[in-house]
């Protein structure tokens, strides 16, 4: 152990007033044991801890009750015994008065322990058991930033940890908690320190503290007997606490701008944080209680208390003697770098190091700020050599680059430029939200970096899955080209092969420069360039060279010799045409296509016209069919007449509020549609019954349903949007067969026997029920769309005459009129009924009202009253 040697200085810093003699006279006293206890699950740096416990759960002190979520996290754990009452948002430290989720425990008032398990022999543990067991013990600095202390200690540079340093400074003012615990706990705070070397194995260990705690020095100097620790003490200086700060004073060396203390290999841990280890290891306690200093002038009893975690603060004060009529502002933490509570409901975190309940002469408001008039005082002041001055204008100038470049995140907050500014400019607060501001910012740079590596990942996927299905589709072209080929009956002729290769050479150049000379032309309209034009000028020759030879040599090819038109080269052709037609339309659904695509385009369009030319030259080939008899196609233009009418007449049928033209349209269809009809009932009579050939009902049943199997097959392969090869040739099968099972089953209805025609009363019948009914149909729809009088008056009318008609059809048909009976299913209460009918009503009319988004309030409200008391009346008859 050496005695102070080596110590340097830091720029800049302040001696404010210390007012510690308010808290440091007394022992560490134990706060009494709060009856609740309020947990918070984020009381560190880094991610909030995941509740473990389920409330109504009874547990111990000691158990854990939140597990670490994450890497830069630390587990919770149950200070006292008792129940957990509740889990969820509840006050927190923090300025802005804002919730936080937490757990909360009732206690029993047992402070019963759980089981704990010390580890005497540390040194036989392998370093990762030690660092989980520190973890598990749910430490974080005690200083005040609160960063998980198994974390810090895993963070290895690339070279060796060769400098521990232990912070017993506590430059804040009235600040006591650290000076109290070196003066009683010193042995307890070498055993943490001995545990820290053994895991990090430095070369050296320096204790630094200022020369303001004598007693504490003298505490720490006796313990550190027999070790080889040195105890650097240093002038007070505040913020000489600071860890980058304490590491200049110590070693001279300062830590780089952006950089950590492990980067230079030096690892920086406070006095309490030591404690706490020792405490995890030796004793297998965790972390559930910490010195707190309680100061102020409006506390009869200043002091530092050991107190649980979780403890409201209302409770600390109010054990310190608290006058709440002396209270102006509650503060946790220091003057310096403290901060103003909200209230007194908040609870006491593992951060927590001092409680100040200031009076208004003690810390009175600063007065208003005024402006800067460029003193410098503040950079004299600033320990991080910074310049404060030119960082407040670009915060108020929202000048984020300029900040990052003057180093704005190298400030340590400690408020030593706003104590000493003669302009009283709360200069921190505009440092901290301009960091704020900066990290927000970077964070939405980071979320918009990483969402376009998204896209662009997924674009090239796309990308890969299309050329793969190109590829594919390649594949079966091929495959289904050589197929063709192989299958092909007629030899082509020896001497027409090699001009017939020619031919198609001559027409895929002409296509691939007529493309290259669409693309360029493209490319000069959009740079209009010397270089550009050349280029085209060049391409239009060659594609004009191109053409012209096309043409020389489709004028001397001979022509082709002619084909017997039989049934199944025709057949052929048409599947073929068919086949061309849907590769070129999938082909042109290409929105952008490629030099390659486009090439590929104008071959089979020109295929396509080949095959459509042959396909047309075997049909004129083919022989007629045997005309028809001039009374056959009457009958069918009659039939077809009719089918089209009923279609039109159906179609403006179904608009909801027809105007008078369409009425006037729908009235003159109607008339046309009867004529026609009557058209095809005289031409159906006049038709000559076919040759007797009768056909039993079993064959003309098999060919419906031949038909409607191969209608459906067709439809579902229509429906697919992009087929390929195979599915465009299965489709021309099923069509094929769908118009022969079609032609077979118009020739076994040709051949059926006419079914007995009905006697005109029984058509008549029929005619006026249908009459009556549309008659009906149409007064209900007059009726819903809220028609005046003078419109629903003749539809009443109209409706009066169809009914008396089909009275008269009934008279006149000799069927006896029918016997309305109405009756009721056995065991259907009536009342019961239309309770559950105003029930369906009343739901029904409030469901439409809510859909309705123009719904007036007061109409909802009814609608939902009529509701509740339909159902209250149900559920009264129920019973």
């Amino acid at each position: 152990m050496s005695t102070q040697v080596n110590i340097w200085d830091i720029p800049g810093g302040i001696h404010p007033a210390e007012r510690k003699e308010l808290s440091n006279r007394t022992p560490i006293q134990q706060a009494p044991l709060p009856k609740r206890l309020v947990l918070p699950l984020g009381q560190h740096i880094g991610t909030v801890a995941e509740p473990c416990v389920v409330v109504g759960q009874r547990v111990r002190k000691g158990e854990k009750i939140a597990e670490a979520n994450g890497f830069v996290s630390a587990p919770l754990h149950a200070p006292t015994s008792g129940t957990v009452s509740f889990i969820g948002a509840q006050p927190y430290p923090h300025v802005s008065g804002m919730l936080a989720p937490a757990i909360v425990i009732d206690s029993d008032g047992l402070d019963e322990w759980g089981e704990l398990t010390p580890h005497a022999d540390y040194r036989h543990m392998e370093s990762a058991e030690l660092l989980a067991l520190i973890r598990e013990a749910g430490i974080n600095g005690l200083g005040g930033a609160g960063f998980p202390t198994a974390v810090k200690l895993t963070a290895r540079p690339t070279q060796k940890i060769h400098t521990l340093i232990i912070n017993g400074t506590e430059c804040e003012p009235y600040i006591t908690a650290d000076d109290l615990l070196m003066r009683e706990r010193a042995a307890e705070l070498v055993a943490g320190i001995e545990i820290l070397a053994h895991l990090i194995q430095p070369e050296q260990v320096l204790i630094g503290i200022e020369d303001n705690k004598p007693e504490a020095i003298a505490a720490v100097r006796a313990a550190c007997a027999g070790h080889d620790y040195q105890v650097r003490v240093f002038p007070t200086k505040y913020p000489s606490g600071g860890e980058k700060q304490l590491i200049q004073i110590l070693t001279g060396v300062e830590v780089p701008s952006g950089g950590l203390p492990a980067d230079i290999g030096i690892l920086c841990q406070n006095v309490g944080t030591c404690v706490a280890i020792h405490d995890a290891v030796l004793l297998g306690k965790p972390l559930i209680s910490r010195i707190t200093t309680l100061t102020g002038e409006a506390l009869a009893r200043p002091g530092n208390v050991e107190a649980l975690i979780g403890t409201p603060v209302g409770e600390l004060l109010a054990f310190a003697g608290l006058d709440t009529s002396k209270l102006n502002r509650l503060i946790m933490g220091g003057p310096m770098m403290g901060f103003t509570l909200p209230s007194l409901e908040v609870p006491l975190i593992k951060s927590s190091n001092c409680l100040l309940a200031s009076t208004a002469a003690e810390l009175p408001l600063p007065p208003p700020a005024m402006p800067c008039i460029r003193c410098g005082e503040c950079a004299e002041a600033c320990p991080a050599s910074l310049l404060p001055q030119q960082l407040h204008f670009f915060a108020l100038g929202q000048e984020h680059e300029q900040l990052k470049a003057h180093n704005l995140f190298d400030c340590i907050e400690c408020g030593a430029c706003a104590y000493v500014c003669p302009s009283s400019i709360p200069l921190v607060q505009y440092y901290r939200a301009a960091k704020a501001e900066i990290r927000e910012l970077e964070q939405k740079q980071l979320k918009a970096e990483h969402s376009k590596q998204r896209f662009e990942q997924r674009q090239e996927r796309l990308r890969r899955a299309e050329e793969q299905k190109e590829a594919e589709r390649k594949a079966r072209a091929e495959k289904a080209a050589r197929a063709k080929a192989a299958q092909a009956e007629a030899p082509v002729a020896a001497a027409a092969a090699p001009a017939d290769e020619t031919l198609k050479k001559l027409k895929i150049e002409a296509s691939m420069a007529q493309v290259a000379l669409k693309k360029a032309e493209k490319q000069l309209a959009a740079h209009d360039t010397p270089e550009l034009q050349v280029q085209v000028a060049e391409l239009r020759a060659a594609a004009e060279a191109a053409q012209k030879a096309l043409a020389d040599a489709q004028a001397t090819a001979p022509a082709p010799a002619p084909q017997p038109a039989g049934d199944e080269a025709l057949k052929k052709a048409k599947i073929e045409a068919a086949m061309l037609k849907a590769q070129l339309r999938k082909l042109e659904k290409i929105e952008a296509p490629d030099d390659d695509q486009q090439a590929e385009i104008a071959r089979v369009r020109q295929q396509l016209e080949a095959a459509e030319k042959s396909l047309i030259d075997l049909q004129n080939q083919a022989p007629a069919p045997a005309a028809k008899s001039a009374g056959d196609e009457a009958l069918k233009k009659a039939k077809i007449e009719a089918a089209m009418l009923k279609a039109q007449l159906r179609k403006l049928e179904k608009i909801e509020n027809p105007d008078d033209e369409q009425q006037a349209e729908i009235a003159r269809l109607r008339q046309q549609l009867e004529a026609a009809e009557k058209v095809l009932v005289r031409l159906q009579n006049q038709a000559p019954a076919p040759a007797a050939n009768p056909v039993s009902n079993e064959a003309l049943k098999k060919a419906k349903i031949e038909a409607a199997m191969l209608k459906a097959q067709l439809r579902k392969l229509e429906k697919t949007e992009a087929p390929d090869d195979d599915q465009q040739a299965e489709i021309a099968r099923v069509r094929q067969q769908l118009e022969a099972a079609e032609k077979a089953l118009a020739e076994f209805q040709e051949q059926a026997p006419i079914p007995a025609a009905k006697p005109a009363g029984e058509e008549a019948l029929k005619k006026a029920k249908i009459e009556l009914a549309m008659k009906r149909a149409e007064l209900k729809k007059a009726e819903k769309t809220g028609s005046d009088e003078t419109t629903l008056q003749p539809l009443r009318d109209a409706l009066a005459d169809a009914e008396h008609a089909l009275h008269a059809a009934e008279a006149a048909s000799g069927k006896p009129a029918p016997e309305l009976v109405r009756t009721e299913r056995p065991g259907v209460d009536a009342e019961l009924k239309a309770l559950k009918t105003e029930v369906a009503f009343a739901r029904a009319d409030l469901r439409k009202l809510e859909r309705d988004e123009s719904a007036a309030g007061e109409a909802l409200e009814q609608a939902r009253n009529r509701l509740t008391e339909a159902e209250r009346k149900l559920a009264e008859y129920q019973k």
